[in-house]
């Protein structure tokens, strides 16, 4: 199988990468339409599958990839399957075609995904024209192994214009046996000159008694009030949940919460605090930093936060942003300006003084 470089994996073991997870949870239709346009002889050359991101797109496209690998001969009918027409399309994590798909050594696969660019070192934004154009030369290939030649596209949304025409010329020419699984997160940004030439299959966001569970098997030392609370997050998305975990995303949203209830009605005693906290906390920092000294903690974080403010703005231009807030308060105060965004503005120019 070729497929170019792609994103670091995730550096937890329970986290799969789709080429190899041998599991597709909550979306049995989806697995079904593929399975049933395989099993009637007449399946389509090119699937577009669509839904959000971080569902099971990816993991369903490489999960009929190797049943279609490991079929062997294409155009077979239900009743060559005998007494045992499959009623999945699941293959072992120790089939042969599932060891060389994770390995990337199934010659009659090829995977296009953003590669690395050769002059900077860094990953593409884009899934460029070559790599497309290098589809039509392997699906006129003979199949390496006398069944289909299969490509993955990980994801249409990710196509430059030029790779998106490219794409199109591939497709209204299939040769015989040429299977095309095409993966986008917003169907609708398609051209649709490409969608007409696909069937589309549309994957369900992940219910909420789909993503609990796997919440709690991938992440077991969550407690249960925050496993709740990222299902909530997640809106139906597996990856959005796993993304928010190692960001942090949790307590972020706590924090922004909080945010906001400063700019409620009747929130005025909470408002005060704010402001009052916030250019005391400065006021101690820039001390604390004057003499050399590590902040003492009030709550727990609050010295490695504070070091990392010095060392990226420097005191002087901690001092500004000090006087600068201290002024919007005032100013707010007498101008009877909004609190939400007397507070925004305040993070925000905390922001950008430290960023300059």
């Amino acid at each position: 199988m070729a497929r170019a470089s792609k994103d670091p994996e995730p550096d937890d073991d329970a986290v799969l990468a789709p080429r190899e997870n041998a599991e597709l949870v909550g979306q049995g239709l989806a697995e079904r339409a593929l399975l049933d346009g395989w099993i009637s002889g007449r399946l389509a050359h090119a699937w577009l599958l669509a839904g959000r991101p971080g569902i099971g797109k990816a993991t369903l496209a490489y999960r009929f990839a190797r049943f279609v690998l490991r079929e062997g001969a294409p155009g077979q009918d239900a009743g060559l399957f005998g007494a045992t027409v499959p009623d999945q399309l699941h293959v072992g994590a120790d089939d042969p075609v599932f060891r060389r798909v994770a390995s990337g050594g199934h010659a009659d696969l090829l995977t296009i995904e953003r590669a690395v660019n050769d002059k900077t070192g860094r990953m593409r934004t884009e899934i460029t024209v070559d790599q497309i154009r290098a589809i039509g030369e392997f699906l006129h290939l003979t199949a390496a192994e006398g069944g289909w030649r299969i490509v993955i596209i990980d994801a249409l949304d990710q196509l430059n214009p030029n790779a998106a025409n490219a794409l199109l010329k591939v497709l209204e020419e299939p040769p015989a046996n040429a299977l095309l699984l095409l993966i986008a997160h917003a169907p609708g940004a398609v051209l649709p000159t490409i969608r007409s030439r696909c069937r589309l299959l549309r994957l369900a966001p992940l219910e909420d008694a789909v993503l609990d569970p796997l919440l709690a098997r991938l992440r077991p030392t969550l407690a249960a009030d925050e496993r709740a609370s990222l299902v909530r997050l997640a809106d139906g998305s597996a990856g959005r949940a796993l993304d928010l975990i190692a960001r942090g995303g949790l307590d972020v949203y706590r924090d922004m919460i909080g945010l906001f209830r400063l700019g409620r009605v009747g929130a005025q005693d909470a408002y005060e605090s704010f402001t009052d906290l916030y250019g005391w906390w400065l006021a101690r920092l820039i001390r604390a930093g004057a003499r050399g000294e590590p902040l003492t903690e009030a709550v727990a974080g609050e010295r490695a936060a504070g070091a990392a403010l010095i060392e990226r703005a420097g005191l002087d231009r901690l001092v500004e942003v000090w006087e600068n807030s201290t002024h919007l308060f005032a100013r707010a105060e007498s101008l009877n300006l909004d609190r939400k965004q007397v507070v925004l503005n305040a993070f925000l120019a905390l922001d950008r003084d430290v960023r300059r």
